[in-house]
């Protein structure tokens, strides 16, 4: 027993930590965002966050550190999750995939444009958000929720 106590130990010291960048210009949207991920989204999947106020900070942020998926606020000012989601496309190789959280469906349309990867609707639920999280980290695009849908093509 003491060597399976040794190898899961081992296990976890050598499981990679994906970064999650949250953006939003609102601190309470942030945590929210947080604490719906959560640092284990899956049993075998850790995150850590990085936290975004401003499109500035976003750039920073994808310059400085191996960022593995961005989950935006659509609902952001001035600069809106949509936009930065479309920027990030648009000014980066090989971007990371995408979770816009947005509003209202209606939004999605806006997210297809901007080629996000997965949409979350606002007020977060855990479950969901978790699962999309876990989800793209692990590549599986169609392993989203029932009620998330693809939107980048």
């Amino acid at each position: 027993m003491a060597a399976n106590a040794a190898k899961t130990d081992n296990t976890a010291q050598t499981q990679r930590v994906n970064t999650v960048l949250l953006y939003s210009d609102d601190p309470l949207v942030r945590q929210t965002m947080r604490l719906a991920v959560g640092e284990r989204p899956a049993p075998e999947l850790t995150v850590e966050f990085v936290e975004a106020s401003t499109y500035a900070e976003v750039l920073r942020l994808m310059d400085g550190y191996e960022i593995d998926l961005l989950l935006l606020d659509g609902e952001a000012a001035p600069a809106g999750g949509i936009g930065i989601a479309r920027q990030v496309r648009d000014e980066f190789d090989a971007p990371p995939p995408v979770v816009l959280a947005i509003a209202r469906a209606a939004d999605k349309w806006l997210a297809a444009y901007a080629e996000v990867d997965a949409t979350v609707r606002l007020p977060l639920d855990p479950f969901e958000t978790g699962q999309t999280v876990a989800a793209l980290l692990r590549g599986e695009v169609g392993d989203l929720p029932a009620g998330v849908a693809p939107t980048a093509g």
